[in-house]
């Protein structure tokens, strides 16, 4: 018996280990997965000093659409692989080593496609930039769809809860990886002042060949050690085609449709304050390194957690419709910061603890009112989705709600120097600068410099698109958006549910 006792506690302290491996794995791959994010969001922060218009600022957003659209190729990489390699590594793995090899090939060439900030003559190559890491993040993209799906099987279902903690930490930890720790080491001013060093921790083509390695070392370490168990596969998941066919089924749902119209307009009044906040204040002349690291204490760890005590139960919309019209408002508050920012910088052009403490203090405002709308509708998508369809609802809404973020984060980037005017003044006392001159254009204001001018602002566009957001964001909410939020929210679940099995599962829960 005794014998017995002890083969059944080494086998549980066998099984329990494996689990905490298996969980370590999956944080891992999830940590990979946001570092090409983290790296692709400090490219514009980086692009702003390369002397780049608002418009090109545009055209490189475009490379973190995949993320947004990845249903498109998600059921091809579910129900697509290799057996002899596994169901997720078939897709992963390639995904992995491809993204690996692309960093290692932007590292001999990312001087030269971002150009030099001190020679205005070398410009950045933005149209290859962008379908450099839109491929890049497609991959990772795809490597996400992957390990989600891998997630379901490597746990078991007494762990299987601990996947979504290891998505959102890991993926905010490679974040901070490409983010964060890139624009701090790589800021020749942080390393003099911060770490005693004479120049910059690390360097571009530096860090984008170390995490290229990265990737290619630990793929091969993942493909050779770790098996899949295709056998924990749901026998009654859908197939590729029947997968599309069911999410045409959902889009011809009515009530579906005006869940979708909501997602696709809710975040045009704070799109200018989204897109273009940071990258007015690097414009201004603060540090980016500063900018990222103030980044890291607003990182929402806790505060879903503490959203979600009010966002529980039937209405979950209710602290969305709470929380929207007070970020629409910060998109004011923002604006006016902007506009004194300058104010706070000392002779030098350098900014004091006083004004970050007042950065930080409005974007925890701002990042409150966010995460409020973000888990609020999140757990009005676990209300509604047909369980009988598995995640594809779930992905479905998904979708739109990134779609519904970024669509009008380029407009607001493309056309805000459309909405700005300059005017050229003398800048000395021979200039030849004609009156009436503006420099509307960069054929006007090279006119302007070869004349001995300076180009001075008139109206910034961020203020006419932070005040043109603000009153649609206004007019949307309280003219229909409230309404219809409060409209959808109490409808009967039935009302969502797109086969006969997902109604005869709602029944069954009500019974209960």
């Amino acid at each position: 018996m005794l014998e017995s006792h002890s083969k059944s506690a080494s086998s549980v302290s066998t099984r329990e280990k494996s689990e905490a491996g298996n969980i370590c794995l999956l944080l891992f791959l999830y940590i990979l997965q946001g570092i090409p994010l983290g790296l692709s969001a400090s490219i514009p922060m980086i692009l702003q000093n390369r002397n780049i218009s608002y418009k090109e600022q545009a055209t490189f957003s475009l490379a973190l659409w995949p993320f947004s659209v990845k249903l498109l190729w998600a059921p091809l990489v579910d129900s697509c692989y290799w057996p002899s390699m596994g169901r997720r590594k078939s897709w992963m793995v390639p995904a992995q080593y491809l993204i690996g090899v692309f960093l290692l090939v932007l590292s001999y060439s990312l001087d030269t496609l971002l150009g030099s900030e001190d020679d205005p003559s070398t410009r950045p190559n933005i149209l290859f930039l962008t379908s450099i890491f839109f491929a890049l993040n497609f991959l990772a993209a795809t490597q996400d769809i992957a390990v989600d799906g891998w997630a379901l099987t490597m746990l078991s279902k007494e762990k299987v809860g601990y996947a979504s903690t290891c998505n959102s930490v890991g993926q905010t930890a490679g974040f901070s990886i490409g983010f964060v720790v890139l624009l701090v080491l790589e800021s020749k001013d942080f390393c003099t002042n911060y770490l005693g060093l004479q120049s910059s921790l690390v360097t571009l083509d530096g860090y984008f060949f170390f995490w290229g390695l990265v990737f290619l070392v630990t793929t091969s370490f993942v493909w050779a050690c770790k098996t899949e168990d295709d056998s924990k596969d749901s026998d009654n998941q859908l197939g590729f085609q029947d997968t599309y066919k069911m999410l045409l089924t959902i889009l011809k749902k009515h009530d579906i449709q005006r869940c979708v119209l909501v997602l696709l307009t809710c975040k045009i009044g704070f799109a200018a304050t989204d897109a273009l906040t940071a990258l007015k204040l690097t414009e201004a002349g603060v540090p980016k390194d500063k900018l990222a690291l103030l980044s890291v204490p607003l990182t929402p760890l806790l505060l879903p957690f503490i959203i979600s005590r009010y966002t529980a139960g039937r209405y979950p919309m209710n602290v969305f419709n709470r929380a929207y019209p007070f970020r629409v408002v910060m998109g004011l508050v923002f604006a006016a910061v902007i506009y004194v920012t300058p104010q706070f910088a000392d002779a030098d052009g350098v900014y004091h603890a006083p004004y970050y403490a007042l950065i930080v203090f409005v974007y925890m405002l701002n990042s409150v009112a966010q995460n409020c709308m973000f888990v609020a509708v999140m757990a009005f998508f676990a209300v509604i989705s047909d369980p009988s369809v598995g995640g594809t609802y779930m992905t479905l809404l998904n979708t739109f709600t990134n779609l519904g973020g970024n669509w009008p984060t380029w407009v607001a980037l493309r056309y805000v120097s459309d909405l700005t005017w300059s005017s050229c003044l003398p800048d000395a006392l021979n200039a030849t600068v004609a009156a009436g001159s503006t420099c509307d254009s960069t054929t006007l204001k090279e006119a302007c410099l070869a004349a001995g001018g300076k180009c001075a602002t008139t109206i910034d566009g961020y203020y006419v698109e932070s005040f043109i957001g603000f009153f649609v964001g206004l007019l949307w909410f309280v003219l229909w958006g409230a309404k219809e939020v409060n409209r959808l929210q109490r409808l009967p679940t039935s009302s969502w549910l797109v086969s006969s099995r997902g109604k005869k599962d709602s029944r069954v829960k009500r019974s209960d």
